[in-house]
């Protein structure tokens, strides 16, 4: 029963971002009717919301109908270093709307997002600019919580050119530059998500071509490392070896191809990448996938298979070369 209850939790999670609450009480708790009446909503039902969160250690009701902050609710401060507000509160706006059609998706094996909002994923974030804004932000904050562990856990070279595939607005490729002043980077994605790159406020725009495209056509050629994050899980398995293809062909012959994913492990053990793989169906269509599946598709689109590393975060590393190069 608790379990089928969950969706209540979450879409008072989803509420609670989407009000920027926690923002509300960044200097200090306040009177459920002050809340209300910042956030134009009922002061009864609201106080009802912020007690079943409180409940789940989001937020504390320090006094009667008066509520403040707990370390975890401090996460859906937009100013938080390390904030998720941005993503709980898209996931409100998008997840749970394309989740109520999540039985087409089962009986199809098609993703609902078009089914729930009239066009494809990404070309409904092309034509919302404010959702895609959003997106890019919900990505950052992923990479801001996981783009530590990614560095400390894999050993990237001290020197050459890092092409990131699918890097959005740059923010893991930047914290590599970073850890490793002798490289150069290329920020590859489409042209409207590069647009939004942070690479300038990193300072690094000397080290760093931002390029426009699209993984499924050409992409840059002679890189030494390519780097992709939480990209091949959006796509089907035909599609995941056009892009590894493509990747591929660009790619020198000692070049390395680090897929960073959440990969299922074996077993019944609860692990959010089993989650995220039904999410990724609903979705979109695509999926998580267990490390044989990842080493089956690089095999078929012409690669080596070589470590799987794990990170002090969800995501793992996936590393592959190209058979020539091989050691």
């Amino acid at each position: 029963m608790a379990l089928g209850d969950g969706f209540i939790y979450a879409r008072a999670l989803h509420l609670a971002a989407e009000l920027s609450i926690a923002d509300l009480l960044a200097e200090g708790p306040q009177p459920t009717k002050e809340l209300a009446r910042l956030t134009s909503t009922d002061p009864g039902t609201l106080h009802s919301m912020l007690r079943a969160l409180a409940g789940c250690g989001v937020f504390t009701e320090v006094a009667q109908g008066c509520f403040g902050l707990t370390a975890v609710g401090e996460r859906l401060r937009s100013d938080h270093p390390r904030s998720v507000r941005t993503t709980i509160a898209q996931s409100g706006r998008i997840t749970a709307r394309t989740f109520q059609h999540a039985d087409h998706a089962l009986r199809t094996g098609d993703g609902a997002f078009a089914t729930a909002f009239g066009q494809p994923f990404w070309e409904f974030l092309r034509d919302h600019p404010e959702e895609g804004a959003a997106f890019d932000t919900a990505m950052q904050e992923h990479s801001r919580v996981e783009r530590g562990a990614i560095v400390e856990a894999y050993d990237f070279p001290d020197t050459g050119r890092i092409v990131d595939v699918g890097g959005g607005d740059g923010t893991l490729l930047a914290a590599v530059l970073r850890a490793r002043p002798g490289t150069t980077g290329v920020l590859f994605d489409l042209p409207h998500v590069v647009e939004r790159n942070c690479i300038e406020e990193e300072g690094l725009t000397e080290r760093c071509e931002i390029t426009g495209g699209d993984i499924f056509g050409e992409l840059p050629a002679g890189g030494d490392l390519y780097l992709m994050k939480s990209v091949l899980h959006g796509w089907n398995d035909s599609d995941v070896l056009t892009i590894l293809r493509g990747c591929r062909r660009a790619m020198n012959p000692g070049s390395r191809l680090l897929l960073v994913e959440r990969v299922i492990p074996p077993g019944d053990a609860a692990h959010t990448s089993k989650a995220f793989d039904f999410a990724m169906h609903v979705m979109a269509g695509g999926q998580e996938r267990t490390g044989d599946e990842y080493a089956r598709l690089l095999v078929e689109a012409g690669f080596a298979v070589g470590r799987f590393i794990p990170t002090g975060s969800v995501q793992s590393i996936v590393e592959a070369l190209l058979p020539s190069s091989q050691t």
